[in-house]
């Protein structure tokens, strides 16, 4: 929540949270995921 110190949650909870944010489908995306996009973009880079 905004305000909340991000030093009040554990590494754990971090790690959490970001998962289910690049992991969910977004709707700008074309209903990718940021996950999906990146390791896409990683695959573009190195294929060059």
């Amino acid at each position: 929540p905004k305000g909340k110190r991000i030093s009040d949650y554990s590494v754990d909870n971090i790690g959490f949270i970001e998962e289910c944010m690049n992991t969910l489908p977004r709707k700008i995306l074309d209903y990718r995921t940021p996950e999906e996009l990146f390791e896409k973009y990683l695959d573009e880079i190195y294929a060059a």
